[in-house]
Formats: structure tokens, C-alpha cells, sequence
């Protein structure tokens, strides 16, 4: 598959959309929805006109991710340059989804890079955001606020992962056609094997009292009644609605029947 060089700067833009701290996709400029490996995996295939195998990629580069959390401003890994850059390039490369992730995974080490520079240009503007802020007008304040980090970050997001898919899908493809054969079959069980490294963390988190039993709940309803993934997750739906519901119900009865004890006290 070759992909254009219009196909490589949508690709920039998808990679731009999902980065953390820009507003347009986001909740109050948190992680983005795109930011998930397995939606800039289908964004992608759309791109090059195969949502589907997109998807699948997508999927499989979001396991090892799967327990990705952002705490105190600290990335760790950039999930959202390993689900387009890697995404495209396996599709580029025709590689299975397994091999795909091993590909993928040291994009996202490199896009931590892009996001320690973003961070460290942004200061300048927020010097510029004090000195409005002396001067006491608002709007200036705004700008600096909005404008001229997200112009940065369109540019170091977008420009790397065009020059990336762009120049670097050839060079992937090159690359699987010299490793085909055992060098190849080493990568895809390498890559079948670390996704097993973020279920594992996923589990570490749900191993708790108050969670295991959904968990606990949810296999059995797969394994052993067959649900299907849909069914499955409206069942969650109503738990998690009934559950929330009748948590937020306990602090107003406690309330009432203290009320009571103090009317027959007085």
C-alpha cells in the first residue's frame, strides 16, 4: 500500500486531535476520545480506505495500553503516535496485527519526546500570560492561553507524523519484506505477547474488593452463558447506573434518620 502525502497529513491531523491538551475532540482539554489507539486505528483505516483492517490494528496495538494512565502531567508513553504512525505503517507494510505491535511500541516511547518539547515551549507563553495578567487585560491572557499553544502543538504534531507515515511507510514495508520469515514470526510472537503486559496491569487495578466482583461477573456471563461483547456491556450499564444510584441514596437516608433522632431527642 502506498500512501500519499495528502493521506500522511490527515494521518498529522489525526495524531494531533487525539494528543493530550487540545480542545476540539476533548473534555476541558484532557485526554482525547482519538487518543485511544483503537479509534486512531479506524481513523486511520478510513484514511487509506480500509476502516476495518484499521480497526483491527487499532485494537490490538490498545491492549498493551489498555491500563495507560496519564497522573501529574507525566507521559510516560505516547499511545496516541503508536495507534496512527504504527497503524499506518503496518497497513503500509501488510503485517498481521501482532507484528503491527511490536512496531507500533517504540512510537510511543519516541512520542513522549514530542510531548516533553511541547511542555517545555508552552512556558514561554504562560510568562506571556503573567505579564497580561499585570497589565490586567483579559483577553490577551485568553489568547496566550489558547492560540499560540495549540499552533505549536499543531505543528510538532502534525509535521513529525507526516514526515513519520509519509517517508517511513516505505522504509517499513522494505523492512518486512527483508525480515520475512523467522525474523518476522520472532516479531509476531513478540507482539502476541505484549498485550498480555497490559491486561495484566488492567487486572492489577481490578483486583480490589469493591471492583473484582463485576469482573467476576462479567466472565461468567462470556464464558460460561455466552453473551455476546453488547449484551455484556448494557448489562454494565444498568449495574453500574443501579449501583451509582443506590450509593448516592445512602448519605440522604443517614441524613433523614439523624433528622429523626434529633426531633425525639428535642
Amino acid at each position: 500500500m502506498t500512501i500519499s502525502l495528502f493521506q500522511a497529513i490527515l494521518i498529522g491531523v489525526v495524531y494531533y486531535l487525539g494528543n493530550i491538551g487540545t480542545p476540539w475532540l476533548s473534555l476541558l482539554g484532557s485526554i482525547s476520545v482519538v487518543y485511544k489507539p483503537l479509534v486512531a486505528g479506524t481513523l486511520v483505516g478510513c484514511i487509506l480506505g480500509d476502516p476495518v483492517t484499521g480497526c483491527i490494528i487499532g485494537a490490538a496495538i490498545n491492549l498493551p495500553y489498555v491500563a495507560f494512565i496519564s497522573a501529574g502531567g507525566t507521559a510516560p508513553q505516547d499511545p496516541g503516535l503508536a495507534g496512527t504512525v504504527g497503524t499506518a505503517w503496518a497497513m503500509a507494510a501488510g503485517v498481521s496485527p501482532a507484528a503491527a505491535v511490536t512496531i507500533a511500541l517504540p512510537l510511543g516511547l519516541l512520542g513522549t519526546m514530542i510531548w516533553v518539547a511541547h511542555m517545555t515551549l508552552d512556558v514561554t507563553f504562560v510568562h506571556m500570560a503573567d505579564k497580561a495578567a499585570e497589565e490586567g487585560d483579559i483577553d490577551k491572557i485568553c489568547f496566550y492561553h489558547v492560540v499560540p499553544p495549540q499552533i505549536l502543538m499543531f505543528c510538532l504534531c502534525v509535521i513529525p507524523a507526516t514526515i513519520a507515515v509519509y517517508f517511513g511507510s516505505d522504509a517499513v514495508a522494505g523492512l518486512i519484506k527483508v525480515l520475512t520469515g523467522t525474523p518476522l514470526h520472532v516479531l509476531e510472537v513478540i507482539g502476541g505477547l505484549l498485550p498480555a503486559l497490559g491486561i495484566a496491569m488492567n487486572l492489577r487495578a481490578i483486583n480490589r474488593p469493591g471492583t473484582l466482583l463485576f469482573f467476576i461477573l462479567g466472565f461468567i456471563l462470556s464464558v460460561y452463558l455466552g453473551l455476546p461483547t453488547i449484551a455484556i456491556a448494557l448489562i454494565a450499564v444498568v449495574i453500574a447506573w443501579l449501583y451509582t444510584t443506590l450509593s448516592n441514596q445512602e448519605p440522604a437516608v443517614a441524613a433523614v434518620e439523624d433528622d429523626d433522632d434529633d426531633e425525639e431527642d428535642f
